[in-house]
């Protein structure tokens, strides 16, 4: 682990601990290093425990050995209050600080519409090889194992370097010196089993490097994959009547399989990996196990240690072993935790490039009404759209957009929206109520009283006022469904959406209405006979919209016609009157 990368993983922690969170936080990770500290000691009394017990059983000393099963019984009492408390309050703690990040993350992708601007760009795309795909899986699943690892890897750290100071001075005091001859010279190792401790543990920490270097990059891969596959399921979820409509079964099973295919083929490099460091650590904690007998034999056949002493050099051994060992029992989870942590800083590093680059984008300024003044647009690549673009749209118009499919009449709606951001020139929003009615409406997972009040929140409207503009707009079947939570995109039909998108417009009666194609997927009547509901429910509201059906034609007073030319579509001067889209 680099000194740049330690940096950086520093400045995704340090945050919660100075937020105004940070007494909480600090308080919960005290009570938790402070439990993990007890959690030590304890295990620095049972292993005196274990030196006199075995002694009362080699002595015979039934008196003594009744008083160590006493002493038993009130320390592993405490070790069980200690664990469990410790358990609970760590838990505490990762799912506070899982949350507080969650948020700061959620509150960073919607900045600025950050979540937008990485889907115009394809960067947030599943099967996007970028520093920012599968957003979704980074903030729900990254976060959690971040918190979770970090939290696990200190406090496994902390106890390692604990335990280390603890048991390293018994080890030392308890096996006593090492002598033997070298040639003719005698030879005196003090506290020998420390230094073999310390060699154990540094041949095994440098071989499971060697061995498991290759998970940080697999385990980072495997969780895009993964990521990549839920992505192109949920996909399926969400167009299954197109899918459905088109016979498009094969080329999608074809597709889940093939996303699958890579899950699997990375999933059996990573298992092959993992066993070879299962072999090395398997192999390096049963050695351990004997490993301290062994060494200390000698001594304990010579004479001067007991069988309590030699349990106690087990014991000890076992715990200093164990600590200068963290690394290697911890290389796994080390891996993960790296990877998870390579996933949020790439994803930061987006979020931070797409907030600064909005200051030099197009946005909205606040002005007395929807307008552009010499405005460009372009792709993201930054191809020209439209051109030198000027438009104004006074209070209580009715302006009718045309222009050939494909000229840049949905992005001229999304400029005039003020969510468009690759262009130049200025674009003015009104502070009053805006509504956008794409051909699509978006209808939120929920009830469909949330449903119809969008954006506004449920309450703001009577049943009484939500049944009568279902009713309006001829869907009075659903008059009686308001409190059923239902995935209504996929359960209403395109024609039932877009009359629902007009109960909505109804409901919110918003000062600038905005219709993307509102009506495609209506018949002329009945597209008719909404535009009509509107103009005589909403006589003081701007009404601003495209569409190809002339049916809708006589609800406007004014026409402007995207023509497509080199350098973007150019849109025409206003037209007052004749306002039925020119001939194709």
């Amino acid at each position: 682990m680099n000194r740049r990368f330690a940096a950086r993983a520093w400045g995704l922690i340090k945050p919660y601990f100075t937020s105004d969170m940070r007494w909480q936080a600090i308080g919960l990770l005290t009570a938790v290093i402070a439990l993990n500290l007890i959690t030590v000691y304890v295990d620095v009394l049972l292993n005196e425990f274990q030196r006199d017990f075995f002694n009362s059983l080699e002595s015979r000393d039934y008196a003594e050995f009744r008083r160590q099963l006493w002493r038993f019984g009130a320390l592993a009492g405490a070790f069980i209050v200690v664990a469990a408390y410790k358990f609970y309050l760590t838990q505490l703690f990762e799912m506070r600080w899982r949350a507080w990040l969650t948020a700061r993350y959620i509150d960073g992708w919607f900045s600025r519409r950050a979540y937008y601007r990485l889907e115009l760009a394809g960067t947030g795309n599943a099967s996007a090889d970028t520093p920012a795909d599968n957003p979704d899986q980074r903030i729900a699943e990254d976060v959690r194992l971040f918190t979770e690892f970090t939290v696990f890897l200190s406090m496994g750290l902390l106890n390692a370097v604990v335990t280390l100071g603890s048991f390293i001075t018994i080890l030392w005091t308890v096996s006593g010196p090492l002598t033997f001859l070298l040639g003719n010279t005698e030879v005196t190792i003090p506290g020998y089993m420390v230094w073999v401790a310390v060699i154990y543990a540094i041949a095994g920490s440098w071989l499971t490097h060697a061995i498991g270097r290759p998970l940080i990059g697999l385990n980072f891969q495997q969780q895009k994959l993964e990521a990549d596959l839920r992505y192109g399921m949920v996909r399926v979820r969400e167009n299954a009547e197109s899918i459905a409509l088109y016979h498009g079964e094969g080329a999608e099973r074809a597709g889940l399989l093939d996303r699958f295919g890579r899950v699997i083929t990375n999933y059996w490099t990573l298992i092959r990996a993992q066993k070879k460091l299962i072999w090395a650590q398997s192999f390096y904690g049963q050695l351990a196990v004997i490993f301290p007998f062994v060494v200390a034999a000698p001594r304990y056949f010579n004479g001067p240690l007991k069988l309590g002493d030699l349990m106690q050099i087990s014991n000890a051994f076992g715990q200093v072993q164990s600590a200068l060992s963290w690394f290697v029992n911890a290389y796994s989870s080390v891996a993960l935790w790296r990877a998870t942590t390579d996933r949020l800083l790439s994803f930061d590093d987006t979020l931070a490039q797409l907030h600064a680059e909005a200051a030099t984008l197009l946005h909205a300024v606040e002005g007395a009404s929807p307008a552009l003044h010499g405005v460009r647009l372009d792709t993201p690549g930054g191809a020209p759209i439209v051109a030198d673009a000027d438009l104004v749209v006074a209070a209580g118009d009715r302006l009718l957009l045309t222009g050939p499919s494909g000229s840049g009449k949905s992005t001229l709606f999304r400029a005039l929206a003020g969510i468009w951001p690759y262009g130049s020139g200025v674009v003015e929003q009104p502070a009053g109520r805006v509504l956008f009615l794409p051909q699509k409406p978006y209808l939120p997972i929920g009830t469909l009283r949330a449903c119809v009040s969008y954006p506004s929140p449920p309450d703001d409207f009577s049943d009484t006022a939500i049944i009568e503009a279902l009713r309006d707009c001829r869907l009075p079947q659903l008059s009686g469904q308001l409190d059923e939570s239902s995935a209504w995109d996929r359960r209403l039909s395109p024609g039932e959406q877009q009359r629902l998108g007009f109960a909505r417009a109804l409901l919110n009666r918003p000062q600038w209405l905005f219709l993307d194609e509102a009506t495609s997927a209506l018949d002329e009547a009945t597209g008719k006979a909404l535009y009509q509901l509107l103009t005589d429910r909403l006589p003081d509201s701007a009404i601003i919209s495209v569409a190809h059906d002339p049916a809708v034609a006589e609800f406007h007073r004014l026409r402007r016609h995207l023509t497509p030319a080199d350098g973007g579509a150019r849109l025409g001067d206003a037209v007052i009157g004749d306002v039925r889209p020119p001939a194709r």
